[in-house]
């Protein structure tokens, strides 16, 4: 019975004791190589490649330490395919970081724990395996799906290439060209950080290199001979003809393709010694998508029958360009033509549609491979990688910031969006002690929910806070969403954190314009007399060791100003007393309007309320342009009434009364004496507030005499 080979582990580490722990831990599932630095790393790499299924790690070692290898790795593009751990005592914030930007997917601190060694390796060995396999399953979905696009592309490239009198072969090897000679300068330079996206997209657009021409008239287009200096300043404008065709499309204006296809079209007649055309443009001003199709354009017109010439074979037509007897190019792409001479002519000899779509599946699969969301970059050890992506899609698309936090290594991660908004890095080490970070809550908000996270169970994992937040500078009120995660070992271990924060400030403040509309006179902008009475009697519930006062005043004859000066007028004094009403009462005091020309005042005190109501009483009354103003006052106090909030409003409307039946312009106490007659002249109600304006004048007679002080 044949035995399934074991996976193997590479191990770098200066410290023989060091390889030796992580072997013993790790030999009976893996088959182990080791290398004691640097160089002999690169060296096992070389000859294992893609054998490795994990690099172990240590950063500090003579020769070459952990970051010349990344540094290779990532040149090579190894760090891509071979998942790599650093394994170092060295936790500094600033190396842990450089290291997970190199590619890193994990960080293992020495003295090492056997059960944590084991887990993380076996976790990111799985992770990449499933990634291969998600692969092959999402190329398979979208290969369809890529197929009919480049067939549109195709269809609208080929019918320029009819109109040429062209093979309808030429498209199609501008494509194959541009992408093989791409791919050897991503091999051999890092100069232009072309990515596997880059090249499929430039290959892409190349389709469209010559879509102008299909402004150009045929008589020009398909001349067997020569053009005359006319002519050919006539046939020049294709490259214009098509960039502006597609800037000017009404839709998909930032779509990268058309962005790239636009400046193919442009700029792929330019030369590199600035003497092409429409720009002059020269060297490295002309992009390199540009100066790519322009080689592949060149390269396929030498070695293909046109109507004004035959075909020549390949090796002169590379020592043509190499010569420079077609214009010139930019030498690191001449390396390129010559070093892919190989692999060039193969595919274009054997060029057919069943191959063309092996090729494009082989890019699918590649690009699938290395892309952002599935790269070896990826710095998590659970396999959440897919939701991650509808995560980080939805976030963006309803602007919410999206966050991962991990216990171990402590580090946070912010989705672009989310991080711009906040001024923050996409990735902090150690969070938790980043002073920005910090900034962003009050300390109390801080404090608030890091107790509630620490609160939460594997059953309850979710807590939701609305929090002010800090954006460059503008305290923003926000809802924060946090799900705690948990690990599967018995007992669970917290490891971490996922959440959202989403900008409520519009809706919030719309809200509060909403609540204060509801809660306050419009017109004077005071309490109301249902807001005011909440307030009052949830104060009185609380502070139980103050003593309390409730004030009712109207204003004297407001009638008059109303019938005589008209209403506006009217709503001018009332908005003016309102004015002066707020300048004299103090913090802890609540002023509210109840009805038209009548207020009330809420008073808490220590000793003695009568200096404060003289105070207020002074101050209110005066004049508002060339009239007097006089009010009458109320006041009933709670330690004669006790804390219930209808009795002092029972007891300062009737005081309030037995003024205006006086003669007004002056304020009164209610005391115990007026109990028996007032409870006739206005009894408590149960809703709702007793008229201060009663008909029983002759009872109120006697009552004023009696108690008139």
């Amino acid at each position: 019975m044949q035995h399934m080979q074991k996976q193997k582990i590479l191990i770098v580490d200066d410290s023989e004791m060091n390889r030796s722990i992580l072997a013993d831990m790790l030999g009976e599932e893996y088959e182990i190589l080791e290398a004691e630095d640097g160089v002999q790393a690169i060296a096992a790499l070389q000859k294992h490649g893609m054998d490795l299924s994990l690099v172990l790690l240590d950063i500090v070692m003579p020769e070459m330490d952990g970051f010349g290898v990344l540094s290779v790795m990532n040149k090579r593009h190894w760090i891509e395919e071979i998942p790599v751990i650093i394994i170092s005592s060295e936790t500094r914030s600033s190396h842990m970081e450089r290291a997970f930007e190199m590619g890193v997917t994990d960080f293992i601190s020495r003295p090492f724990d056997a059960l944590i060694v084991h887990r993380r390796v076996v976790n990111t060995i799985l992770l990449y395996a499933k990634q291969k396999k998600l692969v092959g399953l999402v190329a398979d979905q979208i290969y369809e799906k890529e197929q009919r696009s480049n067939l549109m592309i195709d269809i609208l490239s080929q019918i320029v290439e009819f109109r040429n009198g062209e093979s309808g072969l030429h498209v199609r090897h501008v494509h194959i060209l541009s992408e093989l000679m791409l791919k050897e300068l991503m091999q051999m330079s890092d100069r232009y950080k072309l990515s596997r996206a880059d090249i499929s997209l430039i290959s892409t657009a190349s389709a469209l290199h010559d879509i102008g021409k299909i402004a150009i008239d045929e008589a020009i287009l398909n001349k067997p001979g020569r053009l005359t200096p006319e002519e050919f300043e006539v046939m020049k404008t294709h490259s214009m003809i098509g960039a502006n065709m597609l800037k000017e499309m009404p839709i998909h204006q930032n779509e990268p393709l058309v962005r790239v296809a636009a400046e193919i079209c442009r700029w792929h007649h330019e030369r590199y010694d600035g003497r092409g055309y429409p720009d002059g443009l020269k060297g490295d001003e002309i992009p390199i998508s540009a100066q790519i199709v322009a080689l592949a354009d060149v390269y396929d017109a030498l070695t293909s029958d046109r109507v004004y010439k035959k075909a020549i074979p390949h090796e002169e037509a590379v020592k043509m360009i190499l010569d420079g007897q077609c214009g010139t190019f930019n030498p690191l792409l001449l390396d390129c033509l010559t070093n892919s001479a190989e692999t060039i002519q193969r595919e274009l000899s054997s060029d057919s549609p069943a191959r063309a779509s092996q090729r494009e599946m082989r890019n699918i699969a590649d690009e699938m491979v290395r892309h952002e969301e599935l790269a070896a970059s990826e710095r998590t050890l659970y396999l959440l990688e897919h939701e991650r992506m509808k995560y980080r899609f939805f976030a963006q698309m309803t602007q919410e910031t999206q966050f991962e936090y991990t216990v171990s290594p402590a580090m946070a991660t912010i989705t672009p969006w989310g991080a711009e908004q906040l001024g923050l890095d996409e990735l902090i080490m150690d969070p938790l002690n980043d002073k920005r970070v910090r900034s962003l809550l009050n300390e109390g908000d801080w404090q608030r929910m890091i107790e509630t996270l620490h609160a939460t169970t594997p059953e309850n994992p979710t807590v939701t806070h609305v929090f002010k937040v800090n954006q460059h500078g503008r305290w923003r009120w926000s809802r924060i969403i946090i799900q705690s995660i948990w690990s599967a070992d018995d007992p669970p271990q917290y490891t971490g954190a996922i959440g959202k924060a989403i900008d409520i400030h519009d809706s919030q403040a719309k809200m509060d314009t909403l609540e204060r509309m509801a809660s306050h006179d419009q017109l004077t902008g005071l309490l109301n007399h249902a807001s005011a009475k909440k307030q009052i009697v949830k104060r009185m519930e609380s502070s139980l060791d103050s003593q309390f006062a409730l004030v009712i005043f109207d204003l004297d004859h407001f009638k008059f100003f109303n019938d005589n000066y008209g209403h506006d007028f009217g709503d001018r004094v009332l908005v003016h007393m309102a004015e002066k009403l707020r300048q004299r009462i103090r913090k802890c005091d609540i002023a509210a309007r109840i009805g038209g020309d009548e207020f009330l005042i809420f008073l808490e005190y220590r000793d003695d309320v009568e200096p404060i109501i003289k105070r207020i009483f002074s101050f209110l009354s005066g004049n508002y342009g060339n009239l007097d103003i006089s009010i009458s006052m109320g006041i009933a106090e709670a330690s004669l009434l006790g804390a219930d909030y209808d009795s002092l409003f029972h007891a300062a409307d009737q005081a309030l009364y037995i003024v205006k039946r006086n003669g007004r312009g002056y304020y009164r106490f209610y005391n115990n004496m007026m109990r028996d007659v007032l409870s006739r002249i206005s009894p408590i109600e149960s809703e709702g507030r007793p008229s201060a304006h009663h008909p029983h004048e002759s009872a109120a007679g006697s009552t004023e005499e009696e108690d008139a002080k």
